[in-house]
């Protein structure tokens, strides 16, 4: 090539992190967190209380609404807000008018509303 080199120049990108990671970024359930939501959606369907699901990955918040029909409006939606997480907690109930039913820091606590109390049966 003519007598002249070329240099090349490679650039390494560092691997995205929450430090580096864009406003974009959406909040999410864990693993952990979907196991215990989807445990709790799995006893209320075979009990025929719920038929249908659903999960939203929003900026601020991440939402699993739980439905009796698909057509209808949401029965509760399930809502983990980190903003929250320091004050009143991240996780919340809520009832399909909007209204708070259960709030706090440990999402099997909050889903405890959800779940009917066993009551005892004379015979």
């Amino acid at each position: 090539m003519d007598g002249e080199s070329k240099t090349v120049q490679s650039s390494i990108l560092p691997w995205p992190t929450s430090a580096t990671a864009p406003e974009s970024a959406r909040v999410v359930f864990d693993r952990k967190e979907l196991t215990t939501l989807l445990g709790v959606y799995g006893r209320m369907v075979a009990a025929g209380e719920w038929r249908d699901y659903a999960i939203d990955f929003m900026k601020d918040r991440a939402v699993f609404s739980v439905f009796r029909r698909s057509t209808e409006y949401p029965l509760y939606r399930i809502e983990k807000n980190p903003k929250l997480a320091r004050r009143q907690g991240a996780y919340a109930v809520i009832a399909p008018a909007g209204q708070v039913l259960k709030r706090g820091h440990e999402l099997d606590r909050v889903l405890r509303i959800l779940e009917k109390p066993v009551s005892l049966v004379s015979i």
